[in-house]
């Protein structure tokens, strides 16, 4: 998978041209939010675990680390994040470009609240050089398989 095939994506509803694509890589919260040209915070960047024999992402807020107990109390299971293998293999897309967009068919995808205290989010467009602009509630919308919206970040204000 890749930045075609999430702009595919996006055209089924007329956003396509909404995608941005940097001469710089954006693989990290650092490298996208320079790119971008704003906070580390409001990068959102996708996370990829395993729930039970299930792959998952959760879209948490550039700034924050994965709290693991707030992990267990949500999803009943130890964080266990995925090896770049096994998000390319089953995710669909490779590590600096995970995105809840264009991912392989039952991947579920949970949002952290940790986002919401900001107008809009960047998330990754399916590889390391590339964006999009959403407010939460279309992040929630476009997210594939979206389940929920959860609280499992710490350090965030």
């Amino acid at each position: 998978m890749s930045v075609d095939k999430v702009k595919e994506y996006f055209a089924s509803f007329g956003r396509e041209g909404d995608v941005l694509e940097f001469p710089v890589s954006s693989a990290t919260v650092e490298l996208a939010a320079k790119a971008v040209g704003v906070e580390n915070a409001r990068i959102a960047k996708s996370l990829s675990f395993m729930k039970g024999d299930d792959p998952i992402i959760v879209v948490v807020a550039g700034d924050t680390r994965v709290d693991n107990h707030k992990f267990k109390e949500n999803f009943g299971c130890k964080a266990k994040m995925l090896t770049p293998e096994q998000v390319t293999g089953l995710i669909g897309h490779n590590i600096g470009g995970v995105c809840p967009f264009s991912i392989k068919e039952g991947v579920q995808t949970y949002l952290d609240v940790s986002m919401k205290r900001f107008e809009t989010v960047f998330p990754a467009c399916g590889s390391s050089n590339s964006a999009i602009e959403l407010t939460c509630d279309e992040l929630e919308k476009y997210s594939q398989n979206f389940i929920s919206w959860v609280d499992v970040c710490k350090d965030w204000i």
